[in-house]
């Protein structure tokens, strides 16, 4: 039996604590539909709200973390440190300081290689069959949102 990976493709806000109004949601999703292959009835969009900032990372496509500050590859086990406490403080705040240059930043604006990020709210497909949506196709979606958005491609 082969074994068989979820892909997800996440749209969010640049802001992690921005979330729409209803109808700018169901705005958005409607045009991140029309950008998709016919799935044959793979997976659907999903339109998710979170009381608090969640995780919003890309799986196995994550290869390493970068300090936006310095450009030095940050270890994991920093990253997982910093994740994890912003989490039991309720992701109340995503400041953080880097170990190499102390350049003030957040764990949303890490350099990640996937992109990864922070929201409480975002446009989820189950399979999207296909890639990265382009820049003009980006721009669609966040003139539908009424906000700035950015990507993430998942597979696990």
């Amino acid at each position: 039996m082969i074994p068989v990976s979820d892909n997800y493709l996440t749209i969010m806000p640049t802001d992690p604590w921005w979330q729409p109004a209803e109808e700018a949601a169901e705005r958005a999703a409607a045009v991140v539909t029309k950008l998709l292959p016919d799935r044959d009835g793979l997976g659907e969009e999903e339109v998710r709200w979170h009381d608090t900032v969640q995780v919003v990372e890309c799986g196995q496509n994550l290869k390493r973390i970068l300090c936006p500050g310095c450009g030095v590859e940050l270890s994991w086990q920093w990253w997982g440190q910093e994740v994890t406490l912003r989490y039991e403080e309720g992701f109340t705040t995503l400041s953080t300081t880097p170990p190499c240059c102390g350049a003030r930043t957040s764990l949303n604006d890490l350099v990640y290689d996937w992109p990864c990020g922070f929201a409480r709210f975002g446009i989820d497909v189950l399979y999207p069959g296909r890639g990265w949506l382009s820049d003009d196709e980006l721009a669609r979606v966040a003139n539908a949102l009424g906000h700035p958005v950015r990507q993430v491609l998942f597979h696990g």
